[in-house]
């Protein structure tokens, strides 16, 4: 096997795209935040890049990507990269050094570990959140993407079809993060309607831009070189995205007017939806999935808003659960071997049984993750707790956490 230094170069670009999402996510967050929780929520971001980044090399990619055990989990024999090094892989992207293949999988462990933090600011503990998200990572990220992605994984076998995460990423953070908001408890304030404005919503378009411009490696470089299907996918997710914003900024309109913040919040719910099916549909089909993935997420938030029961803080579960969801069963729907050889025809191109892979993998990932998410998060509460005490959220976590300020002057 050779290394083809094109391809090789794309994924290190893709790489550092995909890591860039990270600190965008930091932003958009952050920005929805009230004042007083800026800095905590930013650090929720930050500190995951670094021990994720650390796990991930000790075992995370072992356990993941390793030789299979059972369909179900990669073997040890990779700890600490161990047999990963400059050549590459005999199983994945045989055309690129092995330490970028695990270098570019290493970011998507990342932010999925960080995305559930949205449902959570504003009134959790920091210490409780590094636990939860060290344990999460290893009991449920590691062994849903061995299932979809890892030679042997059951879900790759089954057939069911995920190009960057629909089920490894986006389901699997979105409902882990509904587990996790239902055991902690609303915000000092939500079922008395308190006002929870976002701080800065130029922050949050920044983050927005910076996690589309960073969903181009999540997508196209997903393709693992740089050819045909890469800018099919490059392609087909950017017109998810834009079909997205535009779908909710009509939403919005007719309900009220076209704000910034549901604009960018259609931006991101096309990208989700788009990234399973990115590599398997014709770049005209990511119209109907943003759209379709809009008016599904925007109903949903809608009803949590209305209902007043959950507070989910930033609609995680609504923006990547949802989204996810519609994804993958969309990818059932529109895939064609056309646009990819190693995919599946999906129910438009004669091929029903492809939505019924598709919906079994949406099916287990969602029992998977809610079911030991809300386990750990209760384990959590009941021994070290997970919420800070009233007084700390009233002051605000910036300060009560970490003892710093976003903004000068009276938080």
């Amino acid at each position: 096997m050779s290394i083809d230094t094109g391809n090789t170069a794309w994924m290190l670009i893709s790489t550092a795209l995909v890591w860039l999402m990270t600190p965008g996510l930091a932003l958009f967050y952050g920005g929805m935040v009230r004042k007083k929780n800026v800095l905590a929520t930013i650090m929720m971001s930050f500190a995951i890049i670094a021990m994720v980044s650390v796990l991930w090399i000790l075992y995370g990619y072992s356990l993941s990507f390793g030789p299979d055990k059972s369909g179900i989990i990669g073997g040890l024999d990779w700890l600490g990269l161990k047999g990963v090094g400059q050549d590459p892989s005999s199983v994945y992207a045989s055309t690129v050094p092995h330490l970028v293949f695990m270098a570019f999988q290493t970011t998507f462990a990342i932010i999925t570990v960080a995305l559930i933090t949205g449902a959570v600011v504003e009134r959790i503990k920091f210490s409780a959140l590094l636990i939860f998200s060290a344990l999460w990572f290893t009991l449920v990220y590691c062994p849903v993407a061995h299932w979809v992605w890892g030679s042997g994984g059951w879900l790759a076998k089954l057939g069911a079809l995920d190009f960057a995460g629909g089920t490894v990423v986006h389901i699997n953070a979105g409902v882990s993060a509904l587990a996790l908001a239902l055991v902690l408890g609303p915000r000092k304030g939500f079922k008395e309607r308190e006002t929870m404005e976002p701080n800065n919503l130029p922050m949050v378009v920044l983050g927005a831009a910076l996690l589309w411009f960073g969903w181009f490696g999540f997508n196209a470089g997903s393709a693992l070189s740089a050819g045909r299907l890469t800018s099919s996918a490059f392609v087909a997710t950017n017109t998810a995205a834009a079909s997205a914003a535009l779908t909710w900024m009509v939403l919005a309109w007719i309900n009220r007017r076209p704000s910034v913040l549901g604009a960018a919040t259609g931006a991101v719910v096309g990208l989700v939806a788009i990234t399973p099916a990115a590599g398997f549909v014709h770049p005209l089909a990511g119209i109907p999935i943003g759209a379709i993935a809009s008016i599904i997420s925007y109903h949903v938030m809608a009803w949590r808003s209305r209902a007043n029961r959950v507070d989910e803080s930033l609609d995680v579960f609504a923006c990547h659960g949802i989204g996810g969801t519609w994804g993958a069963l969309a990818t059932g729907i529109f895939a064609a071997v056309a646009i990819n050889s190693t995919g599946a025809n999906g129910l438009i191109y004669g091929s029903g049984m492809q939505v019924l892979k598709q919906l079994a993998a949406v099916a287990a990932t969602w029992g998977y993750s809610f079911v030991v998410s809300w386990g750990l998060a209760k384990i959590l509460k009941a021994t070290i707790g997970l919420r800070v005490k009233e007084e700390e959220e009233l002051v605000g976590l910036d300060i009560s956490q970490h003892g710093e300020r976003a903004y000068g002057g009276v938080v």
